[in-house]
């Protein structure tokens, strides 16, 4: 299985996860398996490696290249679910998680896969392959509800014109390929879009993919359980890709960190809360300049780590 992937801020995240041999370390998004394989490495034959994905073409590969290290376990699911996975297989605790949340460099250089407006293949952008696809919104959704969707996921000022023009392109036929969708929505934006950094349709298609996977919703019940996973001095480190998913992370980080919620006019803490854990990197720790000559890709990512108290 040719499942490649290449991770961004590698170096920074495993220094990050302060991997300590003999440890238990979940890595969320198994993908390519260069994290995993890092870790392992780490953990110097101690110790235990649970790699968990969705996508099954991830489980497959991951089997094919981490399967010599005895101390590794692929198991397929959605991170979402990571303390029901791990109860499974006897684990209430880990020393570290890794979780680098959207769609893999495989997902999206694999045609039929459906992710891309790069190439002309069948509209779908299902990580796991089940379920709800991408043509089953651009076809179902009325007019509102797709500008809605666009809006919400893509954050895209031209979400209205888009969203009917995909509707009014749909009354001759359904669209059904990936190619399609992105002539629609190229000549759907105002001329000045079509002009400006970037295809029109980037943010429509991440729109798209986000709902089709709840990905949002699966990152906030992922943040959870990692956080209740972790045993004291635990780390937790993310690698988010678009703002929707930096803002979630900033914000479930910050409010764990936070101790007391008394009103701040309150003379003493009443409360008696403290904090959960502390940042690891205060601001977050984006691509090096040489980073980003290597992998474009890489120029919206941001990686942010927490240490439980």
């Amino acid at each position: 299985m040719d499942f490649e992937h290449k991770p961004v801020l590698f170096r920074e995240t495993i220094e990050s996860l302060n991997i300590v041999p003999g440890g238990t370390y979940i890595d969320g998004t198994l993908g390519g398996g260069g994290h995993s394989r890092a870790i392992l490495e780490a953990l110097k034959g101690s110790g235990r490696l649970v790699g968990i994905d969705q996508d099954p073409d991830a489980i497959e590969a991951a089997g094919e290249r981490l399967g010599g290290f005895p101390n590794f376990t692929a198991v397929r699911g959605n991170f979402s679910r990571m303390g029901e996975l791990l109860l499974e297989l006897g684990i209430t605790e880990a020393d570290g998680v890794l979780l680098d949340i959207g769609v893999s460099s495989h997902q999206l250089d694999t045609p039929e896969r459906g992710f891309s407006y790069h190439h002309d293949a069948p509209l779908d952008m299902r990580m796991s392959q089940e379920g709800q696809s991408a043509f089953d919104l651009v076809n179902g959704l009325g007019s509102r509800e797709l500008g809605e969707l666009i809006f919400k996921f893509g954050e895209d000022r031209s979400a209205r014109r888009i969203a009917e023009g995909i509707v009014r392109a749909r009354g001759e036929g359904p669209i059904e390929t990936t190619g399609q969708l992105a002539e629609i929505i190229k000549e759907s934006v105002p001329a000045a879009v079509r002009r400006g950094e970037g295809h029109p349709a980037r943010r429509t298609f991440q729109a798209l993919r986000i709902a089709v996977n709840g990905e949002l919703e699966a990152l906030e019940q992922g943040l959870d359980s990692a956080l209740k996973l972790l045993r004291p001095g635990g780390r937790l480190a993310v690698i988010t890709f678009h703002s929707l998913e930096d803002r979630i992370v900033k914000r479930r980080m910050a409010e764990y960190c936070r101790g007391c919620t008394c009103p701040p006019d309150f003379p003493v803490c009443v409360c008696g809360k403290k904090p959960g854990g502390r940042l690891v990197h205060r601001r977050g720790v984006a691509p090096s300049e040489e980073e980003l000559r290597e992998n474009p890709r890489a120029r919206s990512a941001r990686l942010r780590v927490l240490e439980k108290l």
